[in-house]
């Protein structure tokens, strides 16, 4: 299990946002190429980036800056937010990004998931964000109404590498993780599983590790590493890599 530090870019910074609501903003650095180069100077061997501004509107906006990062550092990054089209998946993966992540579009166009994990099997992963069990769609912004634990059955169906679940309710509140829900995702599908939101200790890390849920390859973080309740090097102790 390794640990995944967050970068979310809306308007070329790195923010947080509360429970994802765009009008409860953190920001917490202006250059996201120089935020990745200090986490990969920490030891982390992946980074997370979201392009909340492409999430909400549907369109990749921080296409340019999210280039940049991958080029900039050895360091596999995975991305998502604002990833529509077979196109920007390819622009992405044959412009330096390790892994693309489908949300919105896995959700509204199902075809472009599987066609998409035919050409990169393994590279294209689905962001599942829950809220009640249900999962939110357009930068969280929707409720879609659709079970987050079938549709994680149908994104297996459809060829996806793997799925980040993301708790809403939790994410960006230091509350704690889901630990009930991921169970119950790593009983509903055999895809490698990446938790994301809550996380506000050392402790919570623990506890999922503790989970000992062979499915989990990593846990997400970012308001807890940017806040000082735990290091990156810190977080990378405590769950093995």
């Amino acid at each position: 299990m390794i640990l995944i530090p967050a970068i979310d870019i809306l308007g070329g910074k790195c923010v947080r946002l509360y429970q994802g609501d765009y009008n409860q903003v953190t920001e917490y650095a202006d250059d996201p190429v120089a935020q990745a180069k200090v986490f990969q100077a920490a030891g982390a061997k992946r980074i997370h980036l979201v392009d909340l501004d492409g999430a909400k509107n549907g369109d990749p906006i921080n296409e340019e800056i999210i280039l940049r990062v991958a080029n900039e550092i050895e360091t596999p990054i995975e991305i998502g937010g604002g990833v529509r089209s077979l196109e920007q998946v390819q622009k992405y993966l044959s412009g330096g990004v390790d892994r693309v992540i489908l949300g919105t579009a896995a959700i509204r166009n199902p075809d472009l998931l599987i066609d998409s994990a035919k050409v990169y099997p393994g590279r294209v992963y689905v962001g599942i964000d829950a809220k009640d069990g249900r999962v939110a769609v357009q930068g969280w912004t929707e409720d879609s109404g659709i079970d987050a634990f079938e549709f994680a059955k149908q994104c297996e169906d459809r060829g996806a590498g793997g799925i980040i679940f993301t708790d809403i309710a939790r994410d960006g509140a230091m509350v704690g993780p889901n630990l009930e829900s991921l169970r119950k995702m790593a009983e509903t599908t055999s895809l490698n599983l990446i938790a994301s939101g809550g996380i506000s200790s050392l402790e919570d890390l623990k506890a999922i590790c503790d989970l000992g849920l062979d499915s989990i390859e990593g846990i997400i973080t970012g308001k807890a590493v940017y806040s000082g309740a735990f290091t990156v090097e810190e977080g990378i102790a405590a769950v093995g890599g």
